[in-house]
C-alpha cells in the first residue's frame, strides 16, 4: 500500500498514513494529492479499517501548505486543476466512512491546516504552530479554510485567525477547540493511536452514520437536524453489528463488529 508520497502502516482496525516529504516540509504537491485520492478510493471498500491517522514525516512540519516551488512551474490551467484535486481530496477525507485523526507533528500552515480541518479529530504536538497566512499572500484560504474553521471554532475566532494571518501554538489551539488533544514532545504517535483505538473499537456503520449525522445536521434547523439524525439512526438499526452488540452485552464480552 505504501507509495512514493505516502507511507501506510496497517494496525488493528487502524491505518497510519505518513506524508513522505520531510525535505519539502510535507508540502502539498500534485503527486502527493493524487496518491491521497487513490488511497481514499481504496479505503472506501476497507471494512476492516475503522480509523485513519494522518501525519507528516519528521518533526518540523505536519504540512506547510502548497509546494510553492512546484506551483511556480504551473500554468494557470494546471493551478486550477490542482485546486480542484485539492478540494476533492479534502472532501474525500471528510466523507470517508472511516474517522480521520490529524496527528500534527509540526507546523500546519495554509493548506496543511485546511487538510487537518477536513479530519474528524485533531491532536497536535506541543510546540507546533498553526495558521492560515493566505491573506498576506494576496489570496484567501481556498481549500475549505473559510468554511471549516468557523464551523470548528466559531466565526469570531475564525475571522481573528484568517484576517490577521497570525500563527497560534498548541495551547491556544486547544483552548479555542481547534484541536482536542495536545501531546507532549515524543508522544504524538502514542496519543494519536490511543485516540484512534477508541474509535476503532466501535461499529463501522455507526462511525460512518455518526459522522454523517453531525456533519449533515450542523446547520439545519432543529427539526430538520433531528429528522436527519433519525435517518442515520435507522440505518444502524438494520445492521448485524447492532444485534452483535446486544448479544455481547448479554454474554458479558466485547462485541466483534464486522461492518454488516
Amino acid at each position: 500500500m505504501t507509495g512514493t508520497e505516502w507511507r501506510i502502516e496497517r494496525l488493528e482496525g487502524i491505518e497510519y498514513w505518513t506524508i513522505a516529504g520531510e525535505a519539502r516540509r510535507n508540502a502539498l504537491s500534485r503527486a502527493m494529492i493524487q496518491e491521497l485520492l487513490e488511497n481514499l478510493e481504496r479505503l472506501r471498500g476497507e471494512r476492516s479499517v475503522r480509523c485513519v491517522v494522518l501525519t507528516g514525516e519528521g518533526e518540523k512540519a505536519f504540512c506547510a501548505g502548497a509546494d510553492l516551488k512546484e506551483r511556480a512551474t504551473m500554468s494557470a490551467d494546471e493551478v486550477h486543476q490542482f485546486h480542484r484535486s485539492l478540494l476533492a481530496a479534502f472532501r474525500g477525507i471528510e466523507q470517508a466512512p472511516q474517522a480521520f485523526v490529524a496527528a500534527m507533528n509540526g507546523a500546519a500552515l495554509g493548506g496543511g491546516l485546511e487538510m487537518a480541518l477536513a479530519c474528524d479529530l485533531r491532536v497536535v504536538v506541543d510546540g507546533a504552530e498553526m495558521g492560515l497566512p493566505e491573506v498576506g499572500l494576496g489570496i484567501i484560504p481556498g481549500a475549505g479554510g473559510t468554511v471549516r474553521l468557523p464551523r470548528a471554532i466559531g466565526v469570531a475566532r475564525a475571522k481573528d485567525l484568517i484576517l490577521t494571518g497570525r500563527r497560534i501554538g498548541a495551547a491556544e489551539a486547544f483552548a479555542m477547540g481547534l484541536v482536542s488533544r495536545v501531546a507532549p514532545p515524543g508522544r504524538l504517535r502514542e496519543v494519536a493511536l490511543e485516540m484512534a483505538a477508541l474509535v476503532a473499537r466501535n461499529a463501522p456503520v455507526s462511525i460512518r452514520q455518526a459522522k454523517r449525522a453531525i456533519d449533515g445536521g450542523l446547520h439545519l434547523d432543529l427539526d430538520a437536524a433531528l429528522a436527519h439524525e433519525n435517518a442515520m439512526y435507522q440505518d444502524c438499526l438494520r445492521t448485524k453489528d447492532r444485534v452483535e452488540a446486544l448479544r455481547a452485552f448479554a454474554e458479558k464480552r466485547k462485541p466483534i463488529f464486522t461492518g454488516e
